[in-house]
């Protein structure tokens, strides 16, 4: 009596799981590869309760980063400004503007303005702020060109390689401490070589590579 199956299906069960395998294993990659901040995040813009213009504020205005954001140099979060802090100049300055009115309402109530978070790091991941910017890292690096932007957008990948690029080699990245927060400063030729090297020295910057860096 002939078999009901050809024989090559003894093997069809082996076949299949290693398809699945290889499958599963590509998608993995893929996932891993394109699900990181540089392919998700990169560009990220959403609409704000409020149109803040950084290119108005710290450009035009050349307000300094730290008014507003008043605990980056002491804290590893760097502080979204309170109502209080916009009313400062907006009780005079366009002060029944209607694009101002979560402010005035916020201010009234106590309530904080429902800003949208643009720049995160996963759960996982602990960042200082108040350690670069106190080594010569300034908000440029991190967020680009902040001071030119009519609304905030995710300029940087901030992932580990992003990370790791700038921990390799801190010379090139690290400014003179007064001009951390002046977002239109240029970095002089040879800048790292002749005096970025001797800032990290001097400042004793431990730019560490080690895992526990960052995951802790």
């Amino acid at each position: 009596m002939s078999d009901i199956f050809p024989k090559w299906t003894n093997k069809l069960p082996l076949r299949v799981l290693v398809g699945v395998a290889l499958v599963g294993s590509v998608a993995t990659a893929g996932v891993t590869y394109y699900f990181t901040p540089k392919y998700t995040r990169v560009g990220y813009q959403p609409v704000q309760p409020v149109p803040f213009p950084h290119s108005v504020h710290a450009d035009q205005l050349g307000i300094d980063c730290r008014y507003c954001h008043n605990g980056v140099e002491t804290s590893w979060f760097s502080n979204i400004p309170s109502a209080n802090t916009c009313m400062n100049c907006h009780n005079q300055l366009l002060a029944n503007d209607p694009r101002l009115a979560p402010v005035r309402e916020s201010f009234a109530s106590g309530t904080p303005v429902p800003w949208v978070q643009i720049h995160k790091t996963p759960d996982y991941v602990y960042f200082n702020h108040s350690v670069h910017v106190n080594r010569g890292v300034s908000c440029f690096q991190c967020h680009g060109e902040i001071n030119k932007m009519d609304e905030v957008y995710h300029a940087k990948s901030l992932s580990m390689s992003f990370c790791l690029d700038c921990h390799r080699n801190p010379a090139e990245q690290i400014r003179p401490p007064e001009e951390v927060y002046n977002l239109n400063w240029q970095r002089p030729e040879n800048f790292a070589r002749d005096k970025g090297a001797k800032f990290a020295h001097d400042w004793k910057v431990n730019a560490s590579q080690n895992c526990s860096a960052c995951h802790r």
